[in-house]
């Protein structure tokens, strides 16, 4: 049962939800996609490939292959943390643990060097799984907060608020690696150093702003003590979450499609930047701000992509909007294996910002309409988002290996044409009616 002085649907209650996303999502922007891949692709200027453990590792696939282990790990320990959240009642403890531990990580990445290589990698594990780990009590209070019919919009403007908040940022990124003189940023390599500044700004961004979200999500009224049988509760629930679901073959059908095209989606989002600084024929000493423009092309369009493809989902539905997306996916990847110049990669770029932040949201609220009336909403949406994990997992490791066998990312990109168009049909086996 969830307290709270907010009425559930009030529209303050609504906004400081949606106030985490844009908190948290200047990591995926600044770390993800934007600035951390032009750091890391510069530490490897000489040389493309490192020997780390004992192996010579690509770096392209080095960072996969951590990434992906990474969703193991998260696979594992989301279940066991939802468990306990949804006994004792304390969902938005868990946030912020992770909140925390995921900003003061993104702040160590200013030390990242090929000098402290295992330190550097140790601190963007720990910020990838704090900040996905947060993800499940976030969106676990998507249905508590939220009326049915109001799950699609506000959805959608947490992703819109998020591009936009992160897109201001990054702005301010940028100009502090394009003028760090302006910022009193000197020595022997001034863009670098302005660089690791940004994963400091980043910390800050996110502990601070999500103050505002912490202050107004409400706790559970009923509040229990830990026991031993409760650290595996999360998983004995995944498994009563599951049985309850394959009764509901709408549920059933959605999730086995969802973890299809999940895995190519966000394999291709967290990949993009590093194809970017790799394939891309940029022209001497503007990789760095063309990679940045593409990234907050992409952040300004998915602002517009995210609403839009809520408004469209109000006139032809859920299930039929997401099978277009797919497509235009597909489509996507099948253009990316083609695109060698900048402006190639600027309309690319345009085109994935239009379909990014809709496919998102609009994931997220179609599984929150689906669940049936609960109060265990976290261990819901722990099934949901461990299924993501374990197909970025999945979509991860296929490319890495790809990458690192045929030494390619544009021809490794190629497998995730097949996966969207799978995940297209696996959609359509589903009635649209009522979605």
């Amino acid at each position: 049962m969830i307290s709270s002085k907010y009425k559930k649907g009030d529209q303050k209650l609504l906004n400081a939800w949606a106030i985490y996303d844009w908190a948290n999502s200047a990591y995926p922007l600044v770390i993800s996609s934007a600035v951390f891949p032009i750091y890391y692709g510069a530490l490897f200027f000489d040389d493309l490939y490192i020997e780390l453990l004992g192996f010579n590792f690509k770096n392209t696939a080095l960072i996969s292959f951590l990434t992906a282990f990474a969703f193991v790990i998260l696979s594992f320990i989301t279940p066991l943390l939802s468990g306990i959240a949804d006994y004792m009642g304390n969902k938005k403890t868990f946030l912020k643990i992770f909140c925390y531990v995921g900003s003061l990580s993104c702040m160590g990445l200013y030390w990242f060097d090929l000098t402290n290589i295992y330190i550097g990698l140790s601190f963007y594990f720990l910020a990838l799984i704090s900040f996905w780990a947060s993800l499940v009590f976030y969106n676990s209070y998507l249905p508590d907060i939220a009326l049915k019919d109001q799950q699609d919009f506000i959805s959608a403007k947490g992703y819109a608020l998020g591009y936009f908040g992160s897109v201001l940022l990054l702005i301010f990124d940028l100009a502090m690696v394009m003028y760090p003189e302006n910022f009193g940023i000197t020595g022997e390599n001034p863009e670098l150093l302005a660089m690791r500044y940004s994963f400091v700004s980043v910390g800050i961004w996110w502990i601070s702003f999500s103050q505002y979200t912490f202050y107004f999500l409400p706790n559970q009224s009923e509040k229990k003590k830990i026991i031993k049988d409760v650290v595996w509760n999360g998983f004995k629930e995944l498994v009563e979450v599951w049985n309850e679901l394959k009764k509901i073959l709408i549920i059933k059908r959605y999730l086995i499609a969802f973890f299809v095209y999940s895995s190519a989606l966000q394999t291709v989002l967290l990949i993009a930047a590093y194809f970017g600084e790799q394939e891309i024929n940029w022209p001497k000493d503007q990789k760095t701000i063309g990679l940045i423009v593409s990234i907050l092309l992409i952040q300004l369009i998915a602002m517009f992509g995210a609403i839009m493809t809520s408004k469209l989902s109000e006139k032809f539905g859920n299930i039929y909007t997401l099978i277009i997306l797919n497509i235009i996916w597909a489509l996507l990847c099948i253009g990316g294996y083609f695109i060698t110049e900048p402006i190639e990669f600027y309309i690319a770029a345009a085109f994935v910002g239009l379909v990014m932040g809709g496919i998102q949201a609009l994931s997220r609220s179609t599984f929150s309409k689906m669940i049936p009336e609960t109060d265990n909403t976290t261990s819901y949406f722990s099934f949901y988002d461990v299924s993501q994990k374990v197909s970025i997992v999945f979509g991860m490791t296929l490319f890495a290996f790809a990458d690192q066998i045929t030494g390619s990312m544009r021809t490794s990109i190629l497998i995730f044409v097949f996966i969207f168009l799978i995940g297209a049909l696996l959609l359509k086996r589903i009635k649209i009616k009522n979605y």
